[in-house]
């Protein structure tokens, strides 16, 4: 009987053993957490609301850094062939290489010492903005012939506007490479060292590479935009009038097409313009005047060919590009 009552105190004493160490078990599997770290959180959240922000780095001083590569990946990754020296001057600006020497002359450095051998990309920066101008106003009169000195400048202007680059550069990473003085890098710093970035690959593989660079990238942010959305005129009835006594077309006489709940407060009118007894266009609007303006502004994206239907933009290679690509193919393959 004593065997039987310490066999039975032993079976007790293995099942309350094992019944501990299942609830040890179980509470650190279902806690997931750290006791501390609710209370960290928290004061880190507070710390963030105090202090706010930290302040923005370069992409230089995070790790993982690589100048030199990085440059050879930024034409690699746009399928350009740059000249490397180019290329990196092109990312200088002139106010990093004053700040790095003025912080280099507070170190007590020698005047000498304190030079920096790096060229900036000032030349390249002015001779990049007149290659960019140059070649969006020749496109925008191959594009749209039709369109007069004015529009297609206006065109241009829209396309030169720092915020059109300076979106085009922040996509393209320019923004990473780009040596400044101040951090994130000013607009006017972004619009220049991508400029300076296109006189760079004219000068390293000619001029119909940089402007099927520029077609490709600036030229495409036209794409959705109204014509009049660029372009403002003040009297589109009396332009299309002028536009159409310089080809020669009978004057354009408005006529009231529809009208709905004209003695309401939302009223609504549709002018349609006449040419020869043929309808030109046709427009909306809560008054006749704002009505006939309409109808002027879609006649005259009809003249000048910028209507939302019309034929897509080329953005085809080259004919020698493509011609010396398929020749390069057939050798390899060969």
């Amino acid at each position: 009987m004593a065997s039987g009552l310490l066999a039975s105190r032993g079976v007790l004493t293995l099942g309350l053993h094992y019944q501990h160490v299942c609830r040890s078990v179980l509470v650190t599997q279902t806690r997931q957490k750290k006791r501390w770290m609710k209370a960290y959180t928290r004061i880190m959240e507070a710390k963030l609301k105090l202090e706010g922000p930290p302040p923005p780095k370069r992409r230089s001083e995070k790790p993982n850094w690589d100048f030199h590569a990085e440059v050879e990946a930024f034409g690699a990754r746009l399928q350009e062939n740059f000249q490397m020296e180019r290329l990196k001057a092109a990312f200088v600006n002139p106010c990093y290489v004053r700040v790095e020497q003025e912080r280099r002359g507070a170190l007590g450095l020698e005047p000498e010492t304190a030079v920096l051998a790096l060229k900036d990309n000032k030349e390249l920066r002015t001779r990049g903005v007149a290659l960019t101008r140059d070649f969006l106003s020749d496109w925008c009169r191959a594009s749209f012939p039709s369109l007069p000195a004015e529009g297609a400048s206006a065109l241009v202007d829209h396309l030169m506007t720092p915020e059109v680059v300076c979106h085009v550069a922040r996509n393209l990473g320019v923004e990473d490479l780009t040596m400044s003085a101040e951090v994130p890098v000013p607009d006017d710093v972004l619009y220049g060292t991508f400029c300076a970035v296109v006189a760079a690959l004219e000068e390293s593989s000619g001029p119909q590479r940089a402007g099927l660079f520029l077609r490709d990238f600036l030229t495409t942010q036209l794409i959705g935009k109204d014509l009049f959305d660029l372009w403002s005129v003040v009297n589109p009835m009396g332009l299309l009038v002028e536009e159409c006594t310089r080809r020669g077309l009978p004057l354009p006489e408005p006529r009231l097409l529809r009208s709905a709940g004209a003695s309401t407060v939302l009223p609504l009118f549709f002018v349609g313009l006449y040419c020869d007894k043929k309808l030109l266009a046709e427009g909306p609007g809560e008054t006749l005047l704002a009505a006939e303006e309409e109808a002027a502004r879609v006649g005259l994206r009809k003249l000048y060919g910028y209507t939302e239907n019309r034929r897509p933009l080329d953005f085809s290679p080259a004919p020698q590009l493509h011609a010396s690509q398929s020749n390069t193919q057939a050798l390899s393959s060969g």
